[in-house]
């Protein structure tokens, strides 16, 4: 697919860092916007309608926070071909909506370290539905757009204005991106386990 219309966006932030403004901007394009926790309340607050991230799993929130996107209902629409008819017939008899946008930064493990919580605090910083949704996204790129970073915002804004969706080379480029960071985020979490031995 090289244009890629957007009717569905995932949100879920630790930077929230330029958030309002793409949540403001994708509601205007008539995008749902699908979120948890503190970015769902900051993008209500700031006026724009979201789904709760529970109204699609038909699941809450368990774990303290640890469960939350990690969902076959979540997953499937991240991991979907979209050019491929039988992956498309499965969510539509599954009743499973594609997501065309993954907006997600990672929890910042390496600032909540610095001062050496101690090692069972530290595991709770360590994001598991972060990297994974990045890196579901991040395989599927030619079907989907992953925004793993806030510089990322402005250009996806400007193309879906322009173009009225999201252009391959983009896609790639946002993609190689993630791959970087969640491998970087793995290493920082490895260096710090390998302090501790």
């Amino acid at each position: 697919m090289q244009l890629l219309p957007v009717k569905r966006a995932l949100v879920s932030v630790t930077d929230k860092t330029g958030i309002t403004e793409l949540g403001q901007f994708l509601s205007s394009m008539e995008v749902e916007i699908i979120s948890t926790g503190g970015t769902k309340k900051m993008l209500q607050d700031s006026g724009v309608t979201v789904t709760s991230v529970s109204d699609i799993t038909g699941f809450p929130e368990i774990l303290g926070g640890r469960v939350k996107t990690l969902h076959p209902h979540i997953h499937a629409g991240v991991l979907a071909d979209k050019d491929n008819p039988e992956h498309m017939d499965t969510l539509d008899s599954m009743n499973i909506q594609p997501i065309d946008i993954v907006c997600v930064n990672l929890y910042a493990f390496e600032q909540a370290v610095q001062d050496d919580p101690g090692i069972e605090k530290a595991v709770e910083q360590i994001d598991i539905g972060g990297p994974t949704l990045l890196r579901a996204a991040a395989k599927n790129h030619a079907s989907i757009c992953v925004l793993p970073d806030p510089e990322f915002y402005q250009p996806c804004m400007d193309m879906l204005r322009d173009k009225k969706g999201i252009d391959l080379d983009f896609r790639i480029k946002t993609a190689s991106f993630t791959f970087a960071k969640t491998s970087r985020y793995d290493q920082v979490i490895s260096g710090y386990f390998n302090q501790k031995i």
